[in-house]
């Protein structure tokens, strides 16, 4: 992380600690368990991924290429990925090591990407805690039971170490066969999980986790702060078993307000990533709808800054004062249009993001189901062709 991130960083966690010294205890021994930083053969250690073009432009320095990976490029649209997963549900791909490693690499195999964006899902924390939640098709993830109430955010289970050791074992395995090509590993923000978590199913408006805030902001307190424990543990165990980056992904923090944001999210968010900044691994967040958010999610202590396809990359530069790369924004509803049309537009993407310190290519959201491969792998070709100014 960046001197300027942690000392962002630092000044939002002075407020994080509402819910009594037992929980802080327990927070501080989970991020006191790693302490030691990365070990020497990890691949940002080694030389594997340190200078690649993604790690490169994460930092600011200019790349040997342009870099460019797609938000959910593993899976979705590609032909061999729904024949790996015929039959096992979404959760279980995650769960088994060999499987969710296979899906992992097959956008890079095929794509010529810069990264890998490790095969899971937001909620596995959740499920591997012990938390009754599946992903139900055409629906999203579906809570056996919400949780509303002290008495049932004071039920939750613990996520342990051991119960992520299906996740290492994924890393180390994609890692193993990736070379000099970086693993990013990602979470769900607290926002996030702990917004399904009381709605106990996908929702338009999040009106429950927004009420709680104000009506109960002791229990939702309480809740945001086992969420960001479990997204921290979650990230953790991806970037010390091989991952060279780590992004926080918060789907409906778009639904808040700004003061809403700093008072009641940003605080679980920076508690997330306080458990991996020792690491020294680049940090990104990125969430939809966030255009108004963008100083305050960058002032969580984060390296890089991803945008929605909402917000020209020049006007979020200009917002968060020219002081950290910038990841996005390609449309993803443009992938379907005539490449003519598609071109100008990534060429667009890539003039607005020359404004920022660095700039790695990605999508404004995650690639859309129906998205024809070939145009991606085209896309990758062309952001190649443009040499890194």
């Amino acid at each position: 992380m960046t001197p300027s991130a942690a000392a962002r960083a630092g000044t939002t966690n002075s407020s994080t600690s509402e819910t009594g010294a037992a929980d802080s205890a327990a927070h501080k021994g989970a991020v006191a368990g790693g302490a030691s930083g990365l070990d020497a053969g990890h691949p940002l250690m080694d030389g594997r991924t340190a200078d690649s073009p993604l790690i490169t432009a994460y930092r600011g320095g200019k790349p040997s290429r342009r870099p460019v990976w797609f938000m959910r490029q593993a899976g979705r649209s590609l032909p061999e990925y729904l024949k790996i997963r015929e039959g096992v549900a979404m959760l279980d791909s995650c769960l088994r090591p060999e499987l969710a490693s296979e899906i992992t690499l097959q956008p890079v195999r095929r794509h010529d990407v810069d990264a890998a964006i490790f095969f899971s899902d937001i909620v596995i924390p959740l499920k591997l805690a012990g938390v009754g939640v599946d992903i139900v098709p055409g629906v999203g993830p579906v809570l056996d039971v919400p949780v509303r109430t002290a008495a049932d955010v004071a039920a939750l289970p613990q996520l342990t170490w051991e119960a992520l050791e299906p996740i290492r074992e994924a890393v180390r395995l994609t890692v193993a066969q990736l070379g000099s090509t970086p693993l990013i590993g990602f979470a769900g923000a607290p926002f996030t999980l702990a917004a399904y978590m009381v709605e106990g199913k996908p929702s338009r408006d999040h009106l429950g986790p927004r009420t709680m805030m104000h009506a109960d902001p002791e229990t939702w307190t309480a809740l945001a702060n086992w969420a960001a424990d479990a997204s921290g543990m979650f990230l953790r165990a991806q970037l010390e078993a091989g991952a060279s980056a780590a992004q926080l992904f918060d789907s409906w923090a778009g639904s808040l307000g700004l003061a809403d944001y700093q008072r009641f999210v940003a605080p679980a968010s920076s508690r997330a990533l306080d458990h991996v900044r020792h690491l020294g691994a680049p940090l990104i967040h990125f969430g939809t709808g966030t255009s108004e958010l963008l100083v305050a999610m960058r002032d969580v202590g984060v390296d890089v800054v991803g945008v929605d396809y909402r917000l020209p990359l020049d006007e979020a530069n200009r917002r968060l004062g020219g002081t950290v790369p910038l990841q996005g924004n390609i449309d993803p509803a443009l992938l379907s249009a005539p490449w003519e049309i598609l071109e100008a537009h990534v060429r667009d993407v890539i003039a607005a993001g020359s404004a920022a310190p660095g700039h790695v290519v990605n999508l404004g959201h995650g690639v859309p189901p129906e998205t024809d491969p070939d145009v991606l792998t085209r896309v990758v070709e062309l952001i190649h062709s443009i040499a890194p100014e």
